[in-house]
């Protein structure tokens, strides 16, 4: 179930020739560290099922390859085949090239179904649809695939759309998309920025790693510093990684790793407590102030 408590599947378009890519393996380009592909599919991790319309390849997720017939005839025949895979009433359609898409952004075109509309499309920073960054009710678009004939190799997406009721999402971020090598490395570029950085990371982890766990980032960092400031600064990472591993062996929940962080800070300003404590008595002379009397 998504977010919206309502279900929905996803068809992710990874063909095509990227021409102006010199014919690189677009969907395979690395991002952050990860694949562009692997980035759209993170973003409607929550779908029930998952259509890949490209020859099949590893994905950080399981997915379901298809691809069109003829192969390389175009967005129009490439969703076709895809919505052959799919069986819930609404459905994400997106292209493999969306670096920064979130979930978030795939909820809100969801959402935007509910006005009754026949398909939610993303509107880029100059007011453009994206009919590759939407959401469609799947009766809709399998009427208007049907009007368009059996040939539907080399038909332009605007065909399909034309007969649909149609909003609009405007999100400047989320629809850029990568079509150059200029739109790589920018992409790149801003997600090492420092307001970026740190989600990037961390999403990227958990990617990689294959976990799905939304933690207080902020819980975690103040522990850190404080085992850094308060013991050593090698006491950091260890002692996130003793915290994620008390909470794993609990339920592994957000709310375990939030409590295991709140026992390990304060301990950590135990310690720190204690250190300026003797600091401050080797300071006054009174060494033996710094803790218990010995015999």
């Amino acid at each position: 179930m998504t977010s919206n408590a309502r279900p929905y599947d996803a068809v992710v378009l990874a063909g095509g020739g990227a021409r102006r890519l010199g014919g690189a393996d677009k969907p395979g380009v690395r991002v952050g560290g990860r694949s562009l592909l692997d980035r759209v599919l993170a973003a409607c991790a929550d779908a029930d099922r998952t259509v890949v319309v490209a020859a099949p390849r590893p994905t950080a997720r399981p997915v379901c390859w298809t691809r069109e017939d003829p192969p390389g005839g175009g967005p129009v025949a490439a969703l076709d085949a895809g919505l052959r895979g799919t069986t819930a009433e609404r459905v994400v359609v997106l292209s493999a090239d969306l670096p920064f898409l979130a979930p978030d952004t795939v909820h809100r075109l969801l959402s935007a179904l509910d006005t009754g509309a026949d398909g939610a499309l993303l509107a880029d920073a100059d007011g453009r649809d994206q009919p590759l960054v939407a959401a469609y009710r799947t009766a809709a678009l399998r009427r208007e695939l049907t009007a368009l004939g059996a040939n539907l190799a080399g038909l332009p997406l605007r065909r399909l759309t034309a007969g649909l009721d149609l909003t609009r999402v405007p999100d400047p971020v989320a629809s850029f998309d990568c079509d150059t090598w200029d739109d790589i490395a920018a992409a790149r570029a801003r997600i090492r920025e420092h307001d970026h950085v740190l989600d990037e990371w961390i999403s990227a982890v958990k990617d990689e790693l294959g976990i799905d766990l939304d933690v207080d980032t902020t819980v975690l960092l103040d522990l850190a510093r404080d085992a850094a400031h308060g013991v050593a600064r090698p006491a950091a990472p260890l002692t996130t990684f003793l915290v994620g591993y008390a909470a794993g062996r609990t339920d592994g929940t957000p709310e375990a790793v939030t409590e295991a962080a709140r026992k390990a800070t304060a301990l950590a300003l135990r310690w720190a407590e204690e250190a300026e404590a003797a600091d401050k008595a080797v300071a006054d002379g009174k060494p033996g102030d710094s803790g218990p009397a010995t015999g």
